[in-house]
């Protein structure tokens, strides 16, 4: 399986050793270079490495459409990505090296951050819609049915999007959960899947910077199987996407 490998290990239980195999989650830096500059390096479990990038660069706000791609090439034995932008695409390679961030210490928070961010994607413009209770319910089912990796290991988080009605449209696992969210972003990007009634879904906590991604793909509904943190309540409220946590059959929290 691509995203583990099997490693030697001591066993100890009850006062026991024994020694014995498992499997672990593979985690390695991916480079993401941009017209032969790199931009980004980040730490992910290998495969649909393209769909990771295409995923970052729309969440940086680089690129809006497929349209704006003109090529991508994965280097897996490199652990690299090269993006190709069409011509007429401009971007600004030095802002983008020097801002992005990541994990739950960016020191990014309140008022000023939202400003910011909605700056680059605007408030959805209409109320998200409301899915359905069964709908809601019966996703994580699904979400975790498609966990392979996680099953081998126990050291994934995994997203999906979910259509209105309920189908899972794409679900990826990863060691990073935000990594996991570019992935399924980037392969709706890739295959034009239209989002606009659609929802995402996390393993885990929601975050703000998880909210953020969703709003640049145009995601109006974001779910996670436990809480949502204080950022992601507060920027809900104020981008117009639903939010929803706790959601462990047979019930859930609705926060925007």
């Amino acid at each position: 399986m691509e995203g583990s490998r099997t490693i030697s290990l001591t066993r100890c239980q009850a006062g026991s050793r024994e020694e014995a195999r498992d499997e672990v989650a593979v985690e390695e830096p991916l480079e993401i270079r941009l017209d032969g500059h790199a931009v980004a390096v980040v730490m992910r479990t290998p495969g649909h490495d393209a769909e990771l990038a295409a995923g970052f660069l729309m969440t940086e706000g680089i690129v809006r459409t497929v349209a704006e791609l003109r090529k991508m090439e994965e280097r897996p034995e490199e652990n690299r990505v090269l993006v190709f932008l069409e011509d007429g695409v401009d971007v600004d390679i030095g802002k983008l090296t020097r801002h992005f961030y990541t994990g739950s210490s960016c020191g990014l928070c309140g008022k000023a951050t939202l400003e910011a961010i909605f700056g680059s994607f605007p408030p959805l413009g209409s109320p998200a819609p409301l899915v359905s209770d069964e709908v809601l319910l019966a996703a994580p089912e699904k979400l975790r049915a498609a966990q392979d990796a996680f099953d081998a290991t126990g050291g994934l988080h995994a997203a999906g999007i979910f259509s209105a009605d309920g189908a899972l449209l794409v679900a990826r696992e990863d060691v990073g959960r935000h990594n996991a969210v570019d992935k399924v972003i980037g392969h709706c990007l890739r295959e034009q899947v239209d989002l606009a009634g659609a929802f995402l879904l996390v393993s885990g906590r929601v975050s703000f910077e998880i909210m953020q991604k969703a709003l640049a793909a145009r995601l109006p509904v974001v779910a996670g199987i436990s809480a949502p943190s204080s950022l992601a309540v507060d920027f809900a409220r104020e981008s117009g996407q639903g939010l929803v946590g706790f959601l462990r059959p047979p019930g859930f929290n609705r926060y925007g």
